[in-house]
């Protein structure tokens, strides 16, 4: 086994990232060590792109337009990337009062193969698998997402892979993008080839604690763990950080 340099970014907005980051450092260190990790709250050190594999956990995280670029360069000529939950959202908030999802990151969301906007109120959702051959879902059966779990809205960049996927018609109030009448797949889990890299996403992983909503909320009511309380998420976890570093059986 050789050394495995691993790039994890886990920061941003409205998100436990405390609790985010050690679980996955926790997760990494299963994996050996050859596996040496460095972590950074934001993408702007070119050392993310001197790594062998990116992980990110971020909401509303923006990259410059020169990361974005050394990134999507990176990754086109055969990186890994394991994107997680809020890694393709960026928020503006009021005025006007409903949150809004601007499209100022196209470099970005390409490279991603999409870009969130918007969810509906938090709660519990079936998480179907349609890919049951995939090395990424292959043995796990449908399951439930955690209570307080965010479904993710997104719209799509490029040819996405669907690998897990949910329902949902209706509202998702309090998003300046609030009606989704179309009855189709939300995607879950996805791959999205960038060049010869490839991106692996997963929407599920929402968590938020005491301090998260500031300022907004000088304290948060709910300590909300959404997936993190499903063994199912965290068997993907596993399987995702196993694919992007290359450790451990993906089959």
């Amino acid at each position: 086994m050789t050394r495995v340099d691993v790039a994890l970014v886990a920061g941003g907005r409205f998100h436990d990232f405390d609790f985010a980051r050690l679980e996955l450092l926790k997760l990494l260190a299963e994996l050996g060590d050859d596996v040496r990790v460095k972590v950074w709250d934001n993408y702007e050190d070119e050392r993310v792109t001197k790594s062998d594999c990116l992980v990110t956990y971020t909401c509303d995280v923006r990259p410059s337009v020169e990361a974005q670029q050394a990134i999507a360069d990176w990754m086109a000529a055969g990186r890994k990337w394991f994107a997680l939950h809020g890694t393709n959202a960026i928020l503006e908030f009021g005025p006007p009062k409903p949150v809004q999802s601007p499209r100022a990151l196209p470099i970005w969301m390409h490279t991603l193969g999409s870009q969130f906007i918007a969810h509906p109120k938090l709660h519990a959702y079936r998480v179907q698998n349609v890919a049951q051959d995939h090395w990424f879902t292959k043995g796990i059966d449908d399951f439930d997402s955690g209570a307080d779990e965010e479904l993710y809205l997104c719209e799509y960049h490029g040819r996405c892979t669907p690998l897990l996927a949910t329902s949902f018609t209706g509202m998702a109030t309090g998003f300046a993008e609030s009606e989704w009448p179309k009855d189709e797949p939300r995607l879950v889990a996805y791959t999205h080839h960038h060049g010869a890299g490839e991106i692996l996403y997963l929407t599920l992983g929402h968590c938020r604690s005491k301090y998260d909503m500031q300022p907004f909320v000088s304290e948060y009511p709910n300590n909300e763990r959404g997936s993190w309380e499903v063994p199912q998420y965290y068997e993907l976890l596993r399987r995702g950080l196993r694919w992007a570093t290359g450790v451990g059986p993906t089959t």
